[in-house]
């Protein structure tokens, strides 16, 4: 049985799962029954519009393309190998490439499942784009890059500095992310909120992973000292 640091590590995980995932399904269900927050959607698609201003353009356009997945494929690609290189371990960025993979694909699939259509392809502000709405792929992919790798770097050694350096990021650069594809044009207001719920469950997914690992190496470790005390035949 795990010890009880692994059973309240899993706990939290658990209670980020179901409440990222709880979360996730209301959106989706607003989206369906065009209900609660989507009755947002239109009012708030508006209120971005006649908020453009080509001062602040810029600013958006730089943060949805550094966001996009290929970009964030290949910031997440160098960051986890010189992760690998630099501290010598391939569990963590290992783990931080397979969310973001699997982040990828789950978006596909939803997208397709939900096949939700975009906002008026007319307010477009960087050229076309014809895949589904729902959920936001650039939101989901930053929010789990950046939740994943704080928990990653605080999960071994949490400092006041770090602590503070992760909620930062998290506090700024979800929102500007989502922000950035609402200003844009690209997505509905319900799309970039199912996105964070759905960034939420997944770091419960890479908290559970991750303290899995450990346990298996407590395991093995446990049942090595077992066999060294057990007496010869």
């Amino acid at each position: 049985m795990p010890v009880p640091p692994q059973r309240r590590a899993y706990l939290r995980a658990l209670l980020l799962v179901l409440g990222g995932g709880a979360l996730f399904a209301l959106a989706l269900l607003a989206v369906s029954t065009k209900t609660g927050i989507a009755a947002w959607d239109q009012p708030v698609h508006d209120w971005f519009v006649a908020q453009r201003s080509g001062s602040v353009t810029w600013l958006w356009e730089s943060v949805t393309t550094l966001s996009s997945p290929t970009y964030l494929t290949i910031i997440g690609v160098v960051f986890a190998a010189l992760w690998a290189v630099v501290r010598r371990e391939i569990w963590r960025p290992g783990l931080l490439m397979a969310a973001m993979a699997f982040t990828v694909a789950l978006s596909y699939v939803i997208k397709h499942l939900v096949a939700r259509p975009r906002p008026p392809a007319a307010d477009f502000m960087m050229g076309p784009d014809d895949a589904f709405s729902f959920p936001s792929g650039h939101t989901l992919g930053a929010a789990v890059f950046i939740l994943s790798l704080g928990y990653l770097l605080l999960s071994r050694r949490s400092t006041t500095v770090r602590r503070t350096a992760v909620v930062i990021a998290a506090v700024v650069l979800i929102p500007a992310v989502a922000i950035s594809r609402l200003y844009l044009g690209y997505h509905w207001l319900s799309d970039v909120c199912a996105s964070v719920a759905l960034a939420i469950a997944f770091l419960g997914l890479v908290m559970a992973v991750d303290t899995w690992q450990p346990l298996q190496k407590w395991s093995t470790a446990a049942q090595r000292r077992k066999a060294a005390q057990a007496p010869a035949p």
